[in-house]
């Protein structure tokens, strides 16, 4: 009797050393790889579950598609499509943690950067780096007519929609959702620091000021005289002057590589040419920093009407009322462009 007791025991014993064994073997199944750095997983719209399980082992996420079957099975995961975005998978997570995080877990947003892009399909390329639509997409909303039109704007015009800056979005934003929070981008920041007003004390609308932002934009890089040259190009428009802002003329012939504005430029048809057709363009000619619309929205009030680059390499401008300082300050940038070998 006491022999049988012994046996078992021992067979007790050895059973429950075989089920701690099988259940390491099957926790070490279960974990994601310890070596396994922070990794976000993007998973496309309408993707089904093999093709992300596919995923998910040829990146080494998971390593026994057995257990991994079992478990999307009993957790309600293995079904088509699969929850679409962009995840961030945590190195020690387990296989239920994968899938609860995959199922129903918040997704990891991206940040969406506009700076200084000059035309619509920049734009549209631009935002494609980030979420996942294709610039295609992006380009062919922008070239809708009818629903730009719902929003208020026309295609010379849409560009002032956007408002240069970052922004958080999901990965998987459809271009429409996109416009939806750029429209509310820009009317949150007109309706701050009495933008409006200020427009309207000029007698110019958003779009306008943003046009004429641009302008300011493409023209200098320094920032502390951009209110000073917005001044300037008001002035002209007050007398009805032609802007004859160089940018202008680039914009028009999308000779954007070109060192130097020539007659070529100045002479091209377009209505975008400010050297042949009076007033502002009919729309910006490229995104317009923060800093440009308010220079033109707190413009410098001066009689200045012309403005000449120094040529000293230092990137200013000097300022003229008059044709014939302006002619003085010309020869000044030639004899500065002769002392620094470039002329």
């Amino acid at each position: 009797m006491k022999r049988f007791a012994t046996i078992t025991v021992g067979i007790a014993l050895a059973l429950v050393i075989a089920g701690l064994v099988a259940y390491q073997l099957f926790y070490r199944q279960l974990q994601v790889p310890r070596g396994l750095d922070d990794y976000y997983v993007l998973i496309p719209s309408n993707t089904n579950y093999n093709t992300l399980k596919s995923q998910l082992l040829s990146k080494g996420i998971i390593k026994d598609e057995g257990v991994f079957e079992v478990l999307a099975q009993r957790m309600n995961y293995k079904k088509d499509p699969v929850r679409a975005g962009r995840y961030e998978i945590k190195a020690g997570w387990n296989m239920v943690d994968l899938i609860r995080h995959l199922r129903g877990g918040p997704q990891a947003p991206v940040n969406v950067v506009l700076t200084n892009e000059r035309l619509l399909e920049d734009v549209a390329g631009k935002v494609a780096r980030f979420i996942e639509p294709d610039s295609l997409d992006f380009l062919a909303l922008f070239q809708d007519t009818g629903y730009i039109s719902e929003l208020g704007y026309t295609s010379e015009t849409l560009m002032s929609l956007f408002i240069p800056n970052t922004y958080e979005f999901y990965w998987n934003t459809t271009p429409r959702e996109f416009m939806d929070r750029m429209t509310q981008e820009h009317d949150r920041f007109w309706s701050k620091n009495n933008r409006l007003k200020k427009a309207q004390a000029k007698g110019m609308t958003p779009a306008e000021v943003y046009t004429l932002a641009s302008i300011v934009e493409r023209e200098t890089l320094v920032a502390s005289e951009k209110p000073r040259m917005a001044g300037v190009y008001l002035n002209r428009l007050e007398v009805g002057m032609l802007l004859q802002a160089d940018p202008t003329a680039v914009f028009a012939t999308r000779d954007f590589d070109t060192p130097r504005v020539t007659y070529y430029h100045t002479r091209f048809d377009s209505p975008y040419n400010t050297y042949m057709y009076k007033g502002l363009p009919p729309g910006p000619i490229s995104m317009a920093s923060i800093g440009s619309i308010d220079a033109v929205l707190n413009a410098e009030g001066h009689d200045y009407v012309y403005f000449c680059a120094k040529g000293d390499g230092s990137g200013l401008h000097n300022f003229a009322k008059t044709l014939e300082a302006h002619n003085q300050n010309a020869a000044i940038y030639r004899e500065n462009l002769k002392k620094r070998g470039l002329r």
